[in-house]
């Protein structure tokens, strides 16, 4: 009986003790880490104020390869919301939702040294008010760094059991953050450092649109007089072509870019029709979109591009033939197919045509900070001189070109947030900037799709 008493007694001192060190412990809790990245501000903010690449750096995908994501809410900014299902007990389920951003994106430029955004937490972890707050500064010699400064913060209140739980903050919190922060470096290595901030694109939907095509390749160092004289001879080989048809010339001349590379570039330029059908030796052909040929792992490494863009054609066929990638073949130098069809994400660029190159990374880099997925292989990135450039009689430019510069995106939304947020684009009426090759700002707001 003794005994049975001693052992109340020690129980009931446990419990007192334990009451006293639970009072005094902390109410709340709080853990970071830091990491200092190589990338400009806005590409680390944008990366962070949208969830489409968090499985991709989230220490949650190491865990459990089998985790489940859905994406919910806005797409990007306050409101956008992941969640994840896992049968890993060390996952579990849990929905991280963004709070706030200050300041809002497009006053993310060279003067905004400072950011904030807000994760809000919903998960296993004991605890209320669970959120995530990474603060971004800017850093480094020019400012050309991002210093994340990524902290976890939970509430425990009067809860004692949830008060002791801050013993172990160190575990499953501390490891998300610190593993998520490494894996988040990697993510934005992939990220082409190159400033996009007064890109101001859209997402617009383009229609399958016929086209004829002529594929041709120059040497870069030949610049931009070699470019103008290929476009120029590929123009006309087409009108040539859409007259022996019958068929007109709908718009202006569209370039697939297949291999911008640092000797040559190869591209193929093309130009809508007015049919969708043409009729090439008495025989109607119904044009069609490219379709990739069955290759073998070896053969497609040395086989041009799938996607109607490819810069040769080893298939000489007859005249009303197909090719391999299931284009008409017009004649010798001419195909006939259809382009477009789908969601593209489109920037803007004024001025000569060496400021296009920028514009195509400037369009990688914001679809790679926003989540949209690309394919450069299958559908290749494409520009239209919507407006030519004039010159004078001495050849003086009095006023530059306009190029619409379409990237072709799928698993995105269906407006950019510069289009969300109504920011109207540059007076097209602006002063270009100078013919070098940086791009200037640049949108696509007005820019009007090929296929509409």
């Amino acid at each position: 009986m003794m005994r049975v008493l001693e052992f109340i007694v020690a129980l009931f001192i446990v419990a007192v003790v334990g009451v006293i060190v639970g009072v005094a412990m902390p109410g709340s809790g709080h853990v970071e880490r830091a990491q200092t990245i190589g990338k400009d501000m806005r590409q680390v903010y944008d990366l962070l104020d949208n969830f489409r690449r968090f499985p991709e750096y989230s220490v949650l995908s190491a865990y459990d390869s089998q985790i489940k994501y859905e994406f919910s809410g806005k797409a990007y900014g306050p409101s956008a919301e992941v969640s994840w299902t896992s049968n890993d007990a060390k996952v579990g389920n849990g929905k991280l939702a963004i709070a706030s951003a200050d300041p809002q994106f497009d006053k993310i430029d060279s003067t905004a040294h400072k950011a904030t955004i807000v994760w809000n937490l919903d998960n296993d972890w004991r605890g209320t008010d669970k959120h995530f707050t990474l603060d971004l500064e800017r850093t480094g010699r020019g400012d050309k760094l991002t210093k994340i400064t990524w902290a976890y913060d939970v509430k425990y209140g009067w809860n004692l059991i949830n008060r002791f739980s801050n013993l172990y903050i160190h575990g499953s919190p501390d490891s998300f953050v610190q593993f998520s922060l490494n894996d988040l470096q990697n993510v934005l290595a992939t990220v082409q450092n190159i400033d996009y901030g007064k890109l101001d694109p859209t997402i617009q939907q383009t229609q399958p649109t016929p086209v004829l095509l002529v594929s041709s390749s120059i040497q870069r160092k030949d610049g931009l007089e070699a470019l103008d004289d290929a476009t120029s001879k590929a123009e006309g080989v087409i009108q040539a072509a859409a007259k022996k048809l019958g068929v007109s010339v709908t718009g202006p001349r569209i370039i697939f870019t297949t291999n911008y590379g640092d000797q040559s570039y190869t591209f193929d330029v093309a130009m809508p029709i007015s049919a969708s059908s043409i009729t090439i030796g008495g025989q109607s052909q119904q044009l069609a979109a490219v379709s990739a040929p069955a290759l073998t792992p070896a053969a497609a490494a040395s086989a041009p591009a799938a996607a109607g863009t490819a810069a040769t054609n080893p298939d000489n066929g007859a005249p009303g033939t197909r090719d391999r990638l299931g284009r008409v073949i017009v004649d010798s130098d001419v195909r006939a197919l259809l382009v477009f069809g789908g969601p593209t994400l489109v920037g803007q660029w004024s001025g000569t045509a060496a400021g296009v190159p920028q514009t195509r990374d400037m369009l990688k880099a914001y679809s790679q900070t926003h989540g949209y997925k690309y394919d450069d292989v299958n559908n290749r990135i494409y520009d239209i001189e919507a407006k030519p450039e004039v010159k004078d009689k001495d050849g003086n430019i009095t006023s530059y070109a306009r190029y619409d510069v379409y990237l072709p995106v799928t698993d995105a939304p269906a407006q950019t947030p510069e289009q969300e947020a109504g920011i109207k684009p540059p007076s097209l009426d602006d002063a270009p900037a100078a013919s070098g090759t940086a791009a200037a700002p640049a949108s696509a707001a007005t820019a009007a799709s090929p296929a509409q």
